[in-house]
Order: structure tokens, then C-alpha cells, then sequence
């Protein structure tokens, strides 16, 4: 007999991966593709849509033909902020534009000036800090007054995990986990989008908004609407765990979100790097980012070059030691502009004072956790679990440490194997169609 099985496209900016799971949510395969960039109309790097587009289609068409497996449902999460324009007859008419790309600071102006309140207000309105592209509402915007012939050619919009949805159902949805990623589409105070969509018409280019978790039933396999990873990331810990929570998703940036605080941002929480998600039913949910992956690794190297020591040396280092209050004070060289502490330049942090890498490398984690502490509290609602994800989960310093400054809260790790692809799968599983499979077969 075939095995059931159900798949993931999980997408990300390096690394696209397509994993099975079976039936009790244990992944039995993965596969990996690495896709190379192009560059756009403009000659900006951005993502390869068209093998994007031919991978995955090939792999579905493999699934479905299989003799090993029964696919019983397939779902996608992708990176957010992305959008891929299709034109009447269905195929894309444009690159899929990198959120990174700079828009000419002419356009901004135009949009800001537009809007009759004044950008401090917008942002607390849409959850969305001034980030260039990575405000994807403005990519259309710029498309409409910069590129207007391609602009006419777009019929729909859709964000980049209900394309690969699209790709398989031929139905067009947008999700809500997508539209309320900083966005600047989505206004959180009335759960509708902004006004200046309409008054610009980009609500006509967006697909149909649903709640729903399928997009369609495809021979019998249920296929997902697909969701943004960020949220996708969560679903699995919100799955296990009724009682409320705080998740710090840990890698380059460290990502602390509170699923149980919908408490509006203010502009001071926006310019301290605050931001809201939205579930998967609309609801929000308040982060918070630090770069800190990045400066842990940045500062690493400086302490390994200073020391002559190896790259690696930190990772022999089990044991935390109490802050030393005469150690120089640590000074972040990677974070400015960004974090708790936006206004703080970078600077090159004093290594003179340590006679050791161990030394330096433990207060480097005390001036590291004091930051994120900083971020955390700013979604932190006295929650008694945390739950510590990523890279910096398998740091013993950083866990020792963590916790020191949590007495009554437990902090833990919930070592999630791919932990955004089984989000997608859970979220698979709260559609409408697969109650009724189940209802069917129980």
C-alpha cells in the first residue's frame, strides 16, 4: 500500500525546500533547491521565479504520480513582502521585485505626502515602520507611477504563498498572515485595508481575502492557501500549548513574539523595532526584532582575530559567569537604526580589557542579552513560558543567561524539526475541508 503523506513547500530567500511529513506529523523526506538570483527590469538582484515556478510544478506532478506515496494535502509558507503580478491570462508579467530593492526616495515622498496624516500616524495605523519594499503595499504604488505600462498589464496580485497555492488550484486568495506582514495595506485599527488602497485603486489588483486554510480540493488532496513563515513559525507552539506564551525565534535577527498581546503599537514602539503579524483568522500579534544573530557573529570574529584563537572557540564554553559591573561596557556595531535602541550609533566595543576570548565572549553575552531583554519586554505581558527557537536555543551561555533574568518564568526549548513547515501543515489542518474529511471518515 501507498503511504499517506502530507507536503510542505516551505520558501525561503536562500534556501527552497519542499518536506514530507506522514500521518502523525513526523517528516519522512526533505528536499532542497537552491535557486539562483537573476536580476530584475532594473538589474537588482531578486529571486528566479520562472525555475521558482517550474520546481515546484514538477515536484507536485512527482508527488502525484508517485508509487510510494498518497498525498493527502499539500500546503506553502514563503518569506513575506513579496508579490508576484499576474497578468488576464494567469502568467506572471513581472520579476519577483526583492523586498531589498531601494525605491526612489521621489515616489516615497509622493506616497507620504499623499496619505492626509503624517507618517508616525500611518505607521501605528498599519503596523508598518517606513521600510522601502519591505512595505509591499508600496511596490504596487511604485509600479503604478514609475512602470505604468507594466502596471496596466497586472490583473491580480498575489502575495508570494498564494501564488504557489495558485499554482496548483488555479484559484486566486490572499491570507491574512500575508497582507498584515508590515505591509502598509492593512489598517489594524478598523480590520480593513488602509484607505489610500482604495483611493488608489489597489484593491481592485488583490485577490479575495479569506480565513479559510484550503484554497481547494485537487483530485482529492486538499491544497492550502498558504501563510508567511514568520507566523507559520508559531502555529506548532500554539498547537502544544494552551497556556500563553512567548516565542523567541532566534537566527540573524531574534524575533520575540507574544501570540496573546493584540495591543495596538504606538509610534514609540515602532521606532524601537515593535511589529504586528496577523493570524491566520485576522487577529493581531504583537513582535519585536533585534539583529543579533548578526552581532554575535560579527563580534565573534573580533574576539577569535583579537585573541588568535579560532572561530569556533565560544562553542567549548558551558558555563555562564555573573556580570562583571567593571568589564567594559559592551557597544553594539551591527544595530543601529534598529532594535530597542534605534538611536544608538555603532561603535567599535573595547576588547583591551579582557585577558581572555572566554573573557570577552561571556560579556559579550551579557551585553547581547541585555538588549534582547530590553526587546522582549516591549511584548512581554508576564507570560510563565518562554520558548527559546533557532541557533541560540543550543548556546548554553545564552539559555543560562536568559534565564537568570526570568526567575518566574520557564524557559524552554521545543526543538521543532522545521518548525515553519509544520506550522504549515497545522494550519493545513484547521481548514474547513479537512473537518468535513475527518467528519467523513469518523
Amino acid at each position: 500500500m501507498k503511504k499517506s503523506i502530507y507536503a510542505v513547500f516551505d520558501i525561503g530567500k536562500t534556501n527552497k525546500k519542499l518536506i514530507l511529513f506522514d500521518e502523525d506529523q513526523q517528516i519522512i523526506d526533505e528536499q532542497l533547491h537552491v535557486c539562483t538570483d537573476v536580476l530584475d527590469d532594473d538589474g537588482f538582484d531578486c529571486d528566479h521565479l520562472p525555475r521558482l515556478t517550474e520546481w515546484v510544478l514538477k515536484h507536485w506532478k512527482d508527488l502525484r504520480q508517485s508509487p510510494h506515496y498518497s498525498v493527502k494535502g499539500v500546503n506553502f509558507t514563503a518569506y513575506g513582502a513579496s508579490f508576484v503580478h499576474l497578468g488576464a491570462d494567469g502568467q506572471p508579467v513581472a520579476p519577483l521585485y526583492n523586498y531589498l530593492k531601494p525605491i526612489p526616495e521621489q515616489i516615497q515622498q509622493q506616497f507620504y505626502a499623499a496619505l492626509g496624516q503624517s507618517p508616525d500616524e500611518f505607521a501605528a495605523d498599519t503596523c508598518s515602520p517606513q521600510l522601502g519594499l519591505l512595505n509591499s503595499g508600496l511596490q504596487l504604488y511604485w509600479l503604478k507611477y514609475a512602470k505604468p505600462e507594466l502596471y496596466a498589464q497586472i490583473h491580480t496580485s498575489l502575495h508570494l504563498p498564494n501564488y504557489l497555492s495558485y499554482l496548483l488550484t488555479g484559484e486566486k486568495f490572499s491570507d491574512y498572515t500575508s497582507v498584515g506582514c508590515h505591509t502598509a495595506l492593512w489598517d489594524y485599527q478598523r480590520r480593513q485595508y488602509h484607505d489610500w488602497v482604495r483611493r488608489e485603486g489597489i484593491d481592485e489588483k488583490l485577490a479575495p481575502l479569506t480565513k479559510d486554510s484550503i484554497a481547494s480540493v485537487v483530485d482529492g488532496i486538499m491544497v492550502g492557501v498558504g501563510l508567511h513563515d514568520s507566523t507559520s513559525a508559531v502555529m506548532p507552539y500554539l498547537a502544544e500549548n494552551d497556556e500563553p506564551f512567548v516565542l523567541i525565534s532566534t537566527g540573524t535577527w531574534s524575533v520575540t513574539i507574544n501570540p496573546f498581546n493584540s495591543q495596538p503599537l504606538t509610534p514609540e514602539l515602532l521606532r524601537r523595532d515593535c511589529l504586528s503579524f496577523m493570524t491566520p483568522r485576522g487577529e493581531a500579534t504583537r513582535a519585536s526584532r533585534v539583529f543579533l544573530g548578526r552581532e554575535h557573529d560579527y563580534q565573534v570574529e573580533r574576539i577569535a582575530s583579537y585573541f588568535h584563537v579560532k572561530p569556533d572557540f565560544y562553542r567549548s564554553i558551558v558555563l555562564a559567569r555573573p556580570y562583571d559591573e567593571t568589564s567594559t561596557s559592551f557597544t553594539p556595531a551591527c544595530m543601529a537604526g534598529t532594535g530597542p535602541f534605534p538611536d544608538q550609533p555603532a561603535d567599535d566595543w573595547d576588547l583591551s580589557g579582557f585577558r581572555t576570548a572566554s573573557d570577552a565572549y561571556q560579556h559579550l553575552m551579557h551585553g547581547l542579552i541585555n538588549i534582547l531583554l530590553e526587546s522582549i519586554h516591549l511584548v512581554w505581558q508576564g507570560e510563565k513560558t518562554i520558548f527559546v527557537d533557532g541557533g541560540f536555543a543550543r548556546n548554553p551561555l545564552f539559555m543560562q543567561t536568559l534565564s537568570w533574568n526570568f526567575p518566574k518564568a520557564e524557559i524552554r526549548t521545543l526543538e521543532v524539526p522545521q518548525a515553519t513547515a509544520l506550522g504549515a501543515l497545522v494550519h493545513l489542518e484547521q481548514g474547513e475541508a479537512w473537518k468535513k474529511t475527518q467528519l467523513l471518515f469518523t
